[in-house]
């Protein structure tokens, strides 16, 4: 009984701290849940983001450094309000067969140096480089984590009930390695609606940043042509929606990119003059 009280405890816990953790998701105004840690989150990603400088080997190639660095502060600038905490880091590392890019929180983005074979300019590096800063300002991987959480306290919760029931605690703990699923900070993929918000969220940061949103179409295009022939997508749309998809949901929401596309170059001949 008394591990059954432990268990109820926990789970009502676990509500309470979901409850806490409601927040919105920013362009998109989604009501989404986090029951991590903040400050948690961020020093595993640095961590790992440091593990992954000492695996992989970083570019010197200067042409395409600068150019990820010039992008990168560019849009790092116009999330300021949506990620105020961010000590930003963007590595180029040099890894010619991923096209591939990502970012963590707490600010650290790497780019693989394959993608420039899709990323042609600097306007559509910078929609793929928005798109994953958009994971960590919606804090996707919060939800991620969160999700894994609620599993193992599932598993905590069965794993209990079990051992109370039977009087069996390797029972009881079969239950709960049944059900248990452990949450990576790294890079992971997400599930696609999460994919297609960051798509969302992404397009209109790069217009805020100045950078044409219809290029963000281009790189589909780009990635389709790389692509040909191959069995599957691989890199960047490898575990994403299907081009079509995604292309679909980027038209629909181009007018009102554009309109703020138009409106950060406004902003930005006022501050000249």
């Amino acid at each position: 009984m008394l591990l059954v009280t432990r268990v109820a405890a926990f789970c009502l816990g676990i509500g309470v701290l979901l409850l806490n953790g409601c927040y919105q998701v920013p362009v998109t105004g989604r009501r989404a849940m986090s029951g991590v840690d903040d400050k948690w989150v961020k020093e595993q990603s640095v961590a790992q983001f440091n593990e992954m400088k000492k695996r992989y080997p970083i570019s010197r190639n200067r042409q395409q450094i600068e150019m990820v660095q010039r992008v990168g502060e560019r849009i790092a600038r116009v999330v300021f309000w949506d990620l105020p905490d961010a000590e930003w880091e963007f590595v180029l590392f040099e890894v010619p067969q991923q096209i591939n890019a990502f970012a963590m929180p707490g600010g650290k983005v790497g780019v693989f140096s394959g993608l420039f074979k899709v990323a042609k300019n600097e306007d559509q590096l910078a929609s793929v480089l928005a798109h994953e800063i958009a994971h960590v300002t919606a804090k996707h991987t919060h939800e991620r984590l969160t999700q894994a959480m609620l599993v193992q306290g599932g598993g905590l919760a069965v794993g209990g009930l079990v051992t109370a029931q039977t009087g069996n605690i390797y029972a009881g703990s079969s239950a709960m390695q049944g059900t248990q699923m452990v949450g990576g900070i790294g890079v992971t993929a997400f599930d696609r609606g999460k994919e297609k918000e960051a798509d969302h969220i992404g397009l209109i940061y790069m217009a805020k940043a100045g950078y044409n949103p219809e290029e963000a179409v281009r790189v589909f295009e780009n990635l389709e042509a790389e692509n040909a022939g191959k069995p599957s997508p691989g890199g960047w749309l490898s575990t994403h929606p299907s081009y079509p998809e995604r292309m679909i949901q980027m038209l629909d929401l181009m007018p009102k990119a554009l309109e703020t596309y138009r409106q950060s170059g406004s902003r930005a001949a006022g501050a000249s003059r």
